[in-house]
């Protein structure tokens, strides 16, 4: 007669439950100073609820998903884990932004080989802090621990946010009209795009790194996360008629601006209109890179765009320069004839 097999318990596969929950106890604090009007329980249930705010007359869910990309990367190598998490709310929330939302709840999926739990938290810290700056709820999410999927010290990161926007006030860029003005607002850095080239980069500059670049350490500078724009946005839609919103992500300026405008105009920009940065300036020499990639791989120093009336343009740059942003005017829309979409010269 047979010996009976040596028991393998879940953990002995590789997941460790008890990690998992005091993952949970750590979370719950983070989580709960970000909750505001609507949210309807805490994290742990089986699904999240949340009650749209009744001043909204005919409320328009808006949702947005995104992930943080080869940043991730870095991420694991430096051990810089605690911003990544920023950078996944400001992916999803300022693209639900541009549609003239209000964000209003967020939930994260963090997906690993073997669970640390002294990094999730430092990730779902950055989660967190995201979503506080940006008036929004951490209202669940999701952690994987799935061995053999990702190599030790590693992970995967996708953000999830929704929305509401009043049904008359959808932001679509239909009305954006030759002549209106075209306002930039200042990116924090490279954000959460175009870091495959970041790295390459990294590597073709080899020990040849600066020790600083626009005042700070070369790795902070790198890893800056992608700034949140929601406030300051909601701020200036509520004081002033606001066109168009482009996010500046992958595509840079010259793929991002046409997805708002009518088929007929064309954003002229100019080039000096905005400085670049050393950050920036560091890249294009590195990668050896002409104007033109550079404005369709990075956002090259503007991480939003706003669409204005001109004779409301100075009062829209002032709102958003009170608010803490740094405002360019990059130039005006123009019919587009056989020329291209974005022309920056």
């Amino acid at each position: 007669m047979s010996s009976s097999p040596t028991p393998i318990t879940y953990k002995d596969a590789g997941v460790d439950i008890d990690a998992g929950d005091a993952l949970v106890e750590r979370i719950k604090p983070l989580a709960r100073k970000t909750l505001r009007d609507g949210v309807l329980g805490g994290i742990g249930g089986f699904g999240a609820l949340f009650e749209v705010p009744k001043r909204y007359q005919e409320p328009v869910l808006v949702s947005g998903t995104d992930g943080v990309g080869t940043k991730l990367k870095l991420a694991f190598e430096w051990n810089m884990h605690d911003t990544v998490g920023i950078d996944l709310v400001a992916m999803s929330v300022n693209d639900v932004l541009v549609q003239g939302a209000e964000p209003l709840f967020f939930l994260d999926y963090f997906a690993c080989g073997k669970l640390d739990v002294d990094t999730a938290a430092a990730v779902v810290g950055g989660i967190a802090r995201g979503c506080e700056l940006s008036g929004c709820a951490l209202i669940g999410g999701e952690t994987a621990e799935m061995p053999g999927m990702y190599p030790d010290g590693e992970y995967d990161l996708a953000g999830f946010a929704v929305g509401v926007v009043e049904k008359s006030r959808i932001l679509t860029g239909k009305d954006i009209q030759v002549g209106d003005v075209v306002l930039g607002l200042a990116s924090s850095g490279v954000h959460s795009n175009g870091f495959s080239l970041v790295r390459k980069c990294l590597t073709r500059a080899g020990s040849q790194i600066p020790a600083t670049l626009d005042g700070k350490p070369f790795r902070e500078t790198i890893m800056e996360p992608t700034r949140l724009y929601v406030r300051s946005i909601l701020k200036a839609f509520e004081q002033h008629p606001i066109k168009g919103l482009a996010h500046i992500t992958g595509g840079g300026l010259l793929e991002n601006i046409p997805r708002i405008l009518p088929d007929h105009l064309a954003a002229h920009l100019h080039a000096d209109a905005w400085p670049q940065t050393e950050l920036f300036a560091w890249l294009q020499d590195t990668a050896g890179i002409d104007g033109h990639e550079m404005n369709r791989t990075f956002n090259n120093g503007i991480g939003m765009v706003v669409v204005v009336a001109a004779d409301h343009a100075q009062a829209v740059a002032d709102t958003l320069r009170a608010q803490g942003e740094t405002v360019y005017a990059l130039g005006a829309i123009a019919e587009k004839g056989d020329q291209n979409a974005v022309l920056i010269r």
